[in-house]
């Protein structure tokens, strides 16, 4: 779910560059309405619920975004994407945000011509299997079929795990998530391994999730986030502010519930000031206007408020903050200082 397109990738790179010089800032204004790219169905992370109403993680960061600039969270065209396709609907300009677990790495931001504009979720690669294999360790899985999402680094992860244990596997090809689960149910693959948050959703949509168990090993460090294009830094950076205010917006107390209220009362604490538009200049600086991170914050919630609605312990899916708790609670959340 978050990896390396097999398209070549001079042909991405030259995609995004023909279309870097757009505004895109400009073109989503017109056309009244935000193109955000994700995943074929992820449940927690980004799928339809039974109204056709796409729901979860990252669909919260398009929200975000489509309410800072257009003023409605609701303006927004969810397009699909897989492994192989995601790239080229960024790079081409068919989006103009690609929010679906997508691991930051060096090529992807240097060599495909990418911009993360940050990390929403710390994750790394683990395994899934049938409790009834009766498997402790990925160490004892020699000679096992394993379920790989193809055009995806979690295939390189995979290979160098068994190579350095000296084991051997059969890698069983699919392109989705979807895909993955019958073939995985039915047997036709005794593993599936993806992002352990990945393996978390798919394992939370099984009849019987007690009858499959995570492996303990976390065989990579995969930080998802979202990006756009290089060559738009106007946009880079409102992409890369809005999810940094829901973070900051859980650090400072300011929730959905109380935000219009202490945006109202500018109070004493003048980060949150600046940060709710009641002081300073910053949505000016973007090329919004000064409520653009309160609107960003009342459309689904602070940090917090997304993780513990869509992923958290009391939801199906179950997972604890961990790496992605605020700095402030041993965490890795940080957000730069909005000043």
């Amino acid at each position: 779910m978050k990896k390396i397109a097999i398209l070549g990738a001079m042909t991405v790179a030259g995609l995004s560059a023909g279309v870097a010089s757009a505004a895109t800032l400009d073109d989503v204004k017109a056309r009244g309405k935000l193109n955000c790219g994700v995943t074929t169905g992820l449940v927690g992370f980004a799928a339809p619920n039974a109204n056709g109403e796409w729901e979860g993680f990252d669909v919260g960061v398009c929200r975000a975004v489509a309410a800072a600039v257009l003023g409605d969270p609701t303006a927004v065209e969810f397009v699909p994407t897989t492994g192989k396709t995601r790239f080229t609907a960024l790079a081409s300009g068919e989006i103009d945000l690609l929010a679906r677990n997508t691991t930051w790495t060096f090529s992807r931001d240097v060599d495909l011509g990418f911009e993360f504009v940050g990390i929403n979720y710390y994750d790394g690669q683990g395994f899934m299997v049938p409790k009834d294999l009766g498997v402790s360790s990925a160490k004892e899985l020699d000679g096992a079929t394993v379920c790989i999402q193809t055009g995806t680094t979690t295939e390189l992860n995979l290979a160098d795990f068994f190579r350095a244990n000296n084991i051997s596997y059969e890698p069983v090809p699919i392109e989705t998530n979807a895909e993955a689960q019958p073939l995985y149910l039915e047997g036709a693959c005794d593993v599936y391994t993806t992002d352990a948050s990945g393996l978390a959703a798919t394992r939370a949509a099984f009849e019987n999730p007690g009858d499959h168990v995570v492996l303990p090993e976390i065989i990579s460090k995969e930080p998802l986030g979202p990006l756009v294009r290089h060559g738009d830094n106007q946009w880079g950076d409102i992409a890369r502010w809005t999810l940094n205010a829901l973070i900051a917006a859980e650090e400072l107390g300011v929730t959905s519930a109380n935000v219009a209220e202490m945006a109202a009362s500018a109070g004493n604490n003048p980060e949150i000031n600046r940060l709710l538009g009641t002081e300073g200049t910053l949505g000016e600086m973007l090329g919004l206007d000064a409520e653009w991170a309160k609107r960003a914050i009342m459309s689904g919630g602070n940090y917090g408020e997304l993780f513990e609605k869509n992923i958290g312990e009391n939801t199906p899916i179950g997972l604890a903050r961990g790496l992605n708790a605020q700095w402030t609670e041993g965490g890795l959340l940080y957000s730069p200082p909005f000043r």
